[in-house]
């Protein structure tokens, strides 16, 4: 299992846009969604707190996925996460 989620974020890191679609991807990690930059930036402490049993570890992967909608900022750096659809309805003005 922790192969696979460690193999997710490696493709993540190498290919930052969904086949097909082109739909950004972010890493899930164990506090939040991650951009692909920090990611790649701490990639080592990433495959180690994934494959430690240590569960609390902020630095945890538990995968890949599409910002579909809404808004999300990156879980490390802070930046603005890109959706594939744009804010919710809720959050528009």
């Amino acid at each position: 299992m922790r192969n696979q989620i460690l193999e997710q974020v490696k493709e993540a890191i190498r290919s930052p846009y969904a086949w097909p679609g082109g739909y950004p991807v972010y890493m899930v990690m164990a506090d939040g969604l991650m951009c692909p930059k920090c990611a790649r930036e701490n990639y080592r402490l990433i495959v180690e707190a994934t494959n430690s049993h240590d569960r609390h570890s902020g630095w945890k992967a538990e995968g890949a996925t599409v910002l579909y909608e809404g808004e999300e900022c990156c879980c490390h750096c802070g930046c603005e996460l890109e959706s594939a659809y744009g804010p919710t309805e809720d959050n528009e003005e």
